[in-house]
């Protein structure tokens, strides 16, 4: 090298002399002989100055040369010899260090591209390819393979500023609001709040998206903020484009308060499971309303419908499942945390029964709903994909492997026999860095942290946060250790304490701060709350922690930032221990303040360290491995400087931006798989518009006609129903409606059908029809009794079936009524009806099913009991009782104090435990009844209460 010639100088007297002189033993120093052996390690490690430059090296090659006593010379060079050889080994380290993290980049980007691929791919499984298509595959290269794939996808850019897009997203329970949120005050205000207000936000910036309406539950009670009871909250308004001049005053986003459940009390999300559609009814309105009016604003007069509905959590999963069929609309979903892994982690704790479970956290209920839910959703988003694979993989309505089969066969229009999954989408979370002050650089213990210790001498205007966790300390220089989350049981906070006052050289190093929420009074906190507070108070003092931990009452949202900024000043290190983290915003958070992390590696930390690559994930059931990963952490500062720039360098990957960009490339590749929904823009087609139309008329024209008063209502039903079952059942009606204007002595009696006693199965008569005639008969007196002509209409309609031997084989008969089954039976006797001419009969309303000829005892006629099980699923019998005697005794939603007594009584005899009936004192007041059924006497409702 140019430059350098001198070098080739010292290499050349290294050879010439070195080896004669390593051989003298006397040339080695006395320290360095080790049983007669030389060893180069120690004699560098002992003798040789580490650090030296090249300057230094020719220096003592002058002295080298410039000495005359060979034995002094001969030294010399054996000490050069070795610098020498201490810098070539490490540089050829740093090399190899520098060319391992490139491989693992390459590695890392590899991988991200294999993952995306899969995630993305449409192509076929192993064993449906044809030999063609799988061996072209099989010689293309990755990166070819992904553009070819990526290239399905039409990622959602700026050019889509024509669009006026509306999207519902939907959050049940906890406290939500767009100010001074009040993260932590209880288990259901965590971080799932702060998201979907953060992602409601964000949606609204993004180009082509109109509306975004957050769904919610309005409370108005004295135990919260009256800020919660507000109907309307806006979060942003417009898309912040600016030249988006034709925006109207419903652009932004916006928070939807919802009143369902009461009113004057805040529930927490284990008992808001009885007013789900409640909620769905209030939802439904605004929705339709809100409609109409971005129609009149952007539609061109024309109702603009949510783009898709998005559920957060299981509550909302449900209710979103019910809003998506009811409007034709895609529905997303997020389940943040699982019903079904929750369990596993608290059975696995010991702490409680499985029932003890059920009882407190409603698990069954909740995993009840992630299945629906799973049922209802196009399009699953998660932030990891060991979310998809170790959770969702544990219900039964998602399998890994089925999922990709499924979609290949639908891709080529092979039948999938009515099996049916959602697409699972890796979506990371997203994170507002605008306030936030990134320093590239490694902080030092500046002003600001030297005036809060008492050691600066200039004052400054320092965070309030910072005085209130200082004043807990000691020995403030240390590096803090800082935990930042809710006193729930399931965030393993205890763990963590123990694993500090039992690691006696971590005290010595660090100081701990734990960030529970805010809190008054111990005692007026949840039990659960509670207990995790009084158990850290209880080990503080066990191992005598005083002047070592924070545990402030109170902070602010705006002073979370704050709060880490401290931590990074301290150089010190954050860490989640929770049992299950699904998904991991407070590591993003701490990684964009230059936070190291210690994460659970259970749930979304995973991915989130395999993207940041900032910290240690540890078994957040493993005490010990919790102490040392924070030790190694505090301890080895080369560490800690290279996981805080990786982080601050990868932090970029979770911005909000990026995450609504895939979110709504996603969607939009959800909805161009069907084709009622590929109307994005209104007035492009009235596809998507007829299609929704038809489903919200479907369900406001839903009406049940439980009686046929004449031939001419039964010949309209029977119309109805020719025309719906096509020219073959249309044939049938009208070969039925000819033989009923015959005169009875026409009638075959040999084409009654008779019971086969020896067909096996539970209603051996229904298996081996192909049509069934229901007849939903009811026909009352003046006093409440049934006519007899409803008798007469009976006969009328199995004479004129019977009469058509083709119609006769193969057609049954199962009759419909309010009556009890004994009233039932006794009509039919009167009328020269056998039982057994029936296949089934549906009693009290539909709470009851026979099959007669089987469930018989001494002759006597029993319920279907699966049928029975199955409708006293969540029969809320003593709260529809309620209901009832608040509607009749209110007028105009106000209660009646005045009333003598109720216009009802209920009737016990046509009572059963899953019907309710009712007497009418005043046939009068029928006319205004507030049920608005036509009745005459009786009020009957059904098992399931069809208006919720």
């Amino acid at each position: 090298m140019a430059g350098n010639e001198w070098i080739n100088g010292y290499l050349e007297a290294i050879l010439s002399t070195g080896a004669s002189t390593i051989d003298e033993q006397k040339s080695v120093p006395a320290s360095l002989r080790e049983a007669g052996h030389f060893n180069p390690t120690k004699y560098f490690v002992e003798e040789v100055v580490t650090g030296v430059d090249e300057s230094d090296l020719h220096r003592t090659w002058i002295k080298v040369v410039a000495t005359r006593n060979s034995r002094e010379r001969s030294s010399r060079l054996e000490n050069m010899c070795w610098r020498i050889w201490h810098l070539a080994r490490k540089k050829k380290q740093l090399e190899w260090e520098e060319n391992q993290r490139l491989a693992d980049r390459r590695w890392e980007r590899e991988q991200g591209r294999r993952d995306a691929t899969e995630d993305m791919s449409e192509e076929l499984s192993e064993g449906e390819k044809g030999d063609g298509l799988g061996e072209s595959l099989q010689n293309e290269s990755p990166k070819k393979r992904f553009q070819r794939q990526i290239s399905t996808l039409e990622v959602w850019s700026d050019d889509k500023k024509e669009k006026k897009l509306y999207i519902v997203l939907l959050s049940l329970h906890g406290l939500i609001r767009v100010e001074n949120m009040e993260l932590g005050r209880d288990s259901d205000t965590g971080g799932q709040i702060k998201y979907v207000v953060e992602l409601a936000r964000a949606l609204a910036q993004m180009p082509g998206v109109y509306r975004v309406d957050l769904f919610t539950r309005q409370i108005s009670s004295p135990e919260v903020d009256w800020s919660y009871g507000e109907p309307t909250e806006m979060l942003t308004s417009g898309s912040g484009d600016d030249d988006n001049i034709d925006a109207g005053e419903s652009s932004g986003a916006y928070i939807i308060r919802i009143p369902f459940g009461p009113r004057d009390k805040y529930l927490r999300k284990e008992l808001l499971w009885p007013y789900v559609q409640e909620f769905v009814d209030g939802a439904l309105a605004h929705i339709l309303n809100m409609s109409k009016v971005l129609g009149e604003q952007v539609g061109g007069g024309q109702p603009v419908w949510p783009y898709v509905i998005h559920g957060h959590y299981a509550d909302a999963g449900d209710s979103a499942a019910l809003l998506s069929g009811a409007l034709n609309v895609p529905m997303v979903l997020t389940g943040h945390s699982l019903g079904r892994n929750k369990l596993e982690q608290l059975i696995k704790q010991g702490r409680q029964s499985k029932e003890d479970i059920n009882s407190t956290y409603k698990i069954m209920r909740r995993i009840e709903a992630e299945e629906l839910s799973l049922d209802a959703a196009e399009l699953v988003i998660t932030s990891t994909k060991q979310e998809i694979e170790e959770q969702w993989g544990l219900y039964d309505g998602f399998d890994v492997k089925l999922e990709k089969v499924l979609r290949a066969r639908a891709r080529r229009n092979v039948n999938c026999h009515g099996r049916f999954m959602p697409r699972m989408a890796v979506i990371p979370p997203g994170m507002d860095f605008s306030s936030v002050v990134i320093q590239e650089d490694a902080p030092e213990v500046d002003g600001e942290l030297a005036q809060l210790t008492g050691d600066g001498s200039s004052p400054k205007a320092l965070p309030p946060i910072w005085s209130e966790v200082m004043r807990f300390f000691s020995n403030p220089h240390k590096p803090m250790i800082l935990a930042l989350s809710r006193p729930d049981p399931k965030k393993n906070i205890t763990t963590l304490l123990k694993a500090f006052g039992e690691c006696r050289p971590l005290k010595e190093l660090a100081n701990l701060t734990l960030i529970m929420g805010n809190r008054d009074d111990i005692d007026e906190m949840s039990s659960g709350n509670a207990s995790v507070l009084t158990t850290v108070l209880k080990l503080i003092d066990k191992y005598d922690l005083y002047g070592q931990v924070a545990y402030p009452k109170h902070h602010k949202q705006a002073d979370v930032p704050d709060i880490y900024r401290l931590a990074a000043k301290t150089k010190g290190v954050f860490i989640n221990p929770a049992l299950v983290e699904p998904f991991g915003l407070t590591l993003i958070e701490a990684a964009a303040h230059g936070l190291p992390m210690v994460a659970t590696k259970n749930g979304g930390p995973v991915d989130i360290h395999r993207t940041l690559n900032n910290g240690l994930l540890v078994d957040p059931h493993d005490q010990q491995a919790i102490a040392d990963a924070l030790l190694k952490l505090l301890s080895e500062k080369n560490l800690w400087n290279e996981c805080r720039k990786n982080g601050l360098r990868n932090i970029h990957l979770f911005s909000w931006p990026e995450h609504c960009r895939t979110y709504l490339t996603r969607v939009a590749a959800c909805r161009m798989r069907y084709p009622q929904w590929q109307n994005d823009t209104p007035g492009d087609d009235v596809v998507i518009e007829e299609s929704l139309n038809d489903s919200l008329k479907d369900v406001q024209d839903m009406s049940l006609r439980l009686s046929i008063d004449d031939k001419s209502s039964l010949n309209e039903s029977l119309d109805m129903a020719a025309v719906s079952g096509g020219p073959e059942m249309q044939d049938q009606v009208k070969r039925v409606l000819s033989r009923m204007k015959k005169p009875d002595s026409v009638q075959n009696p040999d084409a009654k059908n008779k019971p086969l006693d020896n067909i096996p199965g539970k209603y051996p008569l229904l298996r081996r029809r192909r049509r069934l005639i229901v007849i939903a008969l009811d026909c009352y007196d003046n006093k409440g009794a049934p006519e007899k002509k409803m008798v007469q209409i009976v006969q009328k309609i199995m004479k004129a079936v019977q009469l058509d031997p083709q119609t006769a084989r193969i057609s049954g008969f199962a009759l419909s009524t309010a009556m009890p089954m004994l009233e039932t039976i006794e009509l039919l006797t009167s009328g020269n009806i056998q039982v057994n001419e029936f296949d089934a009969l549906i009693c009290s309303s539909g709470s009851e099913v026979y099959y007669p000829g089987t469930h018989a005892e001494d002759g006597k006629l029993l319920p279907d009991p699966d049928y029975a099980a199955h409708i006293d699923y969540r029969w809320g019998c003593e709260g529809l009782k309620k209901t009832i005697w608040k509607l009749m005794n209110t007028i105009e939603g106000e209660e009646n104090s005045n009333k003598p007594s109720s216009p009802i009584e209920e009737d016990s005899k046509s009572s059963n435990a899953h019907c309710i009936s009712y007497k009418m004192k005043e046939l009068s007041k029928v006319s205004v009844c507030p049920l608005e059924i036509e009745c005459c006497q009786h009020v009957c409702l059904p098992w399931r209460n069809w208006g919720h």
